[in-house]
């Protein structure tokens, strides 16, 4: 795009600009406010130009495309073309338009349900799994066995010579749960404290360190001290953790049913959503712009160096493009489909489900009304909740349309993933699907 603007407007700005500055400018000769305009021309009207330009150009080329009904795919490139005095100031924008979206029928859209409903033995399980969590572990007498806990001394050596991650002092490891090698953990089983063992013990052919496969070491090993689990008791004191301070247990059970129900609600309504979104992208074809591309791969580049630093990474990676290049290319699709989808249906998001989600958040806090209050007064935290929540609102308007399979199943299976055919499963394993009223 050319844009032109009247060599009176770009004039009439810098001489404005340039009077403003005599009034402010300090010179040696001069008397504060009286450096003739001449004077500051002379020394400040290549930078006044250079700066009234830069204005210009980006008012100008909001005002352009808006007149022209243009919507940017991201920032433009402006470079001037023609910026001498008497004549119009002229420059040129280049830049990437939003593509044209052309919306298929939602009917070809086809999504399995997951349902399931909480049963008590799944709030037991639960309520199990919530103990072991908070359990302490206790010095036990006699050999020890599968399930406990011990501590170790250990040296080993292959052929004869100690190796790289052969010893170490005070190892503490759960007998049995797979945190050593199989043999290492054989020849400590039944051991009690104070006791010392020799033994061979082979890695596995897909042991982590490739020069250690499939070879057998020895080790000598003295078992320090032998711990037991301890389980709390489901008591008002374990209760009370959890933020469930009268009731007792039926009002500590329906506490936890109820966050089990939130849970399935959310993996339900994932897994949807997944579906809807991979088959929004499959169905539509839609003309790319590089710009946006190129910023999402560089939001993907840096949330993989958030997680090195989060991992404590010696050194930052020099990413290349290609690594992220297929899943910026899908995001901004799917992106751009959700966004044709919202302006055609004429969605905002709405304000009591975000209220609702903000509240339901606040209530893991010790102040709700406080972190309520923090969300309504950040506006870039909001925006984030209001388009979860429009999102939210798209997947249910595609619904209305697409093809809905229910699938019944249960907690642990729709928690896990499972519930639901995978587009490798083979056909025909699941016969529990049936149509959606």
């Amino acid at each position: 795009m050319t844009i032109s603007v009247p060599s009176q407007t770009f004039e009439g700005q810098v001489t404005e600009r340039l009077d403003k500055t005599a009034h402010q400018v300090r010179l040696p000769g001069f008397r504060p406010g009286k450096v003739p305009l001449k004077e500051v021309r002379r020394r400040y009207g290549p930078a006044v130009r250079a700066e009234v330009a830069g204005e210009l150009m980006q008012s100008s080329f909001f005002e352009a495309i808006t007149q022209e009904e243009l919507k940017p795919a991201g920032s433009p490139n402006l470079d001037v073309v023609k910026m001498d005095p008497g004549i119009d100031f002229e420059f040129t924008a280049t830049f990437e338009v939003l593509p044209v979206v052309e919306l298929v029928s939602f009917d070809q859209v086809s999504v399995q349900r997951p349902e399931g409903e909480i049963e008590d033995a799944d709030i037991d399980a639960m309520i199990e799994r919530l103990r072991e969590q908070r359990q302490t572990w206790e010095p036990a007498a006699g050999a020890c066995e599968v399930g406990q806990r011990v501590t170790v001394d250990f040296t080993g050596t292959l052929d004869g010579e100690p190796f790289e991650g052969g010893q170490g002092e005070g190892v503490t490891f759960e007998l049995g749960a797979g945190q050593m090698i199989e043999d290492f953990d054989r020849g400590v089983t039944g051991l009690s404290a104070g006791d010392e063992t020799d033994f061979e013990a082979r890695f596995p052919e897909d042991y982590q360190a490739e020069e250690l496969r499939g070879k057998a070491a020895n080790f000598h090993v003295e078992l320090k001290e032998v711990t037991s689990s301890e389980l709390p008791e489901l008591d008002d004191e374990f209760f009370a953790g959890f933020g469930v301070e009268e009731g007792g247990l039926e009002a500590f059970r329906e506490d936890v049913r109820g966050n089990m129900q939130r849970e399935l609600d959310g993996a339900i309504l994932n897994q949807v959503k997944s579906q809807v979104m991979d088959q929004l992208h499959d169905l539509h074809t839609v003309a790319l712009p590089q710009t946006m591309i190129a910023s999402e791969i560089e939001t993907l580049k840096q949330q993989m160096l958030q997680q090195f630093q989060m991992y404590a990474a010696k050194e930052q990676p020099d990413l290349p493009d290609d690594l992220f290049t297929d899943q910026a290319e899908r995001r901004v699709s799917v992106g751009l489909i959700v966004r044709e989808i919202v302006d055609q249906a004429e969605l905002e998001p709405d304000a009591d489900r975000v209220k609702e989600r903000i509240e339901t958040m606040a209530q893991q806090y010790a102040e709700p009304q406080q972190v309520v209050n923090w969300y309504y007064s950040n506006h870039e935290q909001l925006h984030q909740i209001e388009m979860a929540v429009l999102e939210e609102q798209v997947i249910e308007h595609v619904l209305e349309t697409a093809a809905v399979e229910k699938v019944q199943s249960n907690y642990e299976d729709i928690m896990a993933g499972t519930a639901i055919q995978t587009p490798e499963a083979e056909d025909g394993d699941d016969d529990t699907a049936e149509p959606e009223d």
